[in-house]
């Protein structure tokens, strides 16, 4: 019930946050690169990202992304890459931190699911008012990442494991 209680909140602040933001703001100009291209090569960049340098490597990436993307007037693919890692991570880190006891989290120094969330959330919004995105537009982006971008992050960082319970890439990911 947790995980289905954070995924939800997590997309359902997407599209408040977005209804929020827009106003009724005109659309912005036609895109013309290939989106589901776009978030499948962030998919596998965020993956490489997250493995060779940890959530805390990803983290700081989404920054300095963010920092760089902003500065263009129009809407960018690297914007657009940007956001779906972004949301990628945010939902990962979301539900790992969902099954951690909050008593455990607090002395650990790690965020609340809840706290992830209204973060990705205003990074969002920001975003979504300095290019006029749309309510249409923002929800098309989340069913983009979640069908075309989530399964091939998952599949890279959680590789399904044998029969015998043992992850392969163990041994490799803890030798680096």
């Amino acid at each position: 019930m947790r995980k289905s209680k954070i995924r939800g909140c997590l997309g359902g602040l997407l599209v408040l946050l977005a209804l929020g933001a827009m106003r009724a703001a005109p659309a912005s100009a036609k895109e013309t690169w290939d989106h589901v291209a776009n978030v499948k090569e962030a998919a596998k960049r965020l993956a490489e990202l997250h493995k060779q340098k940890g959530s805390a490597g990803v983290l700081k990436f989404l920054d300095a992304c963010y920092r760089t993307q902003t500065l263009s007037s129009s809407y960018t693919p690297g914007m657009e890459s940007c956001l779906a890692q972004d949301y990628m991570h945010s939902q990962i880190l979301a539900r790992i931190y969902a099954r951690i006891p909050q008593a455990d989290r607090v002395r650990m120094g790690i965020p609340a699911p809840e706290d992830i969330a209204n973060g990705m959330g205003q990074r969002f919004v920001a975003t979504f008012k300095q290019y006029k995105m749309s309510v249409k537009q923002a929800e098309d982006f989340k069913k983009l990442v979640d069908k075309d971008g989530m399964p091939i992050f998952v599949k890279s960082v959680f590789p399904k494991q044998n029969s015998g319970g043992k992850d392969h890439n163990a041994g490799k990911r803890d030798a680096r």
